[in-house]
């Protein structure tokens, strides 16, 4: 069974799942795009009512992390969205992704954005499958060739 607990991402557990998540984008990343730069979150800008960070975990195992946070009055982004390899395949994605997207709209979110490389093709199709359609680049994240929104 899984749950969700809110951490800030200086949190230890945060940094672990973060590490991996910049690790296993780093070896996937494109090398006609140089190589992937990490940049890693402020505890500023997924705090308070601007945004969150959550931790999944399975069974007590922590397996996965997400964030938003508030680019704008009514816009908030999704961040490092990431499941362990062994806990993929079973909806747990899709289901932070809805937890995101939900308490987004309870902090005002009419919208979300977010930015990923087309190199990450199961994020971008479960982004695309579950309402983000492709918009022009919003922001300058060099390790980004694709970027989607949802109207919440």
């Amino acid at each position: 069974m899984h749950r969700w607990r809110e951490a800030g991402v200086d949190d230890p557990a945060s940094q672990t799942l973060l590490a991996e998540y910049f690790a296993s984008r780093a070896e996937s990343f494109p090398a006609s795009m140089g190589e992937y730069r990490p940049v890693w979150p402020t505890p500023s800008q997924f705090a308070s009512d601007d945004g969150l960070f959550l931790i999944v975990e399975n069974d007590g195992v922590d397996v996965g992390c997400g964030g938003i946070r508030r680019l704008s009055p009514t816009r908030f982004e999704v961040k490092h969205l990431w499941v362990q390899p062994s806990a993929r395949g079973t909806g747990l994605g899709r289901r932070l992704l809805a937890e995101l997207e939900s308490r987004a709209r309870t902090r005002g979110a009419d919208e979300l954005v977010l930015d990923t490389n087309e190199s990450q093709a199961a994020a971008a199709a479960l982004y695309r499958n579950t309402g983000y359609v492709d918009i022009e680049p919003y922001n300058d994240n060099v390790n980004a060739n694709v970027w989607l929104r949802k109207v919440l």
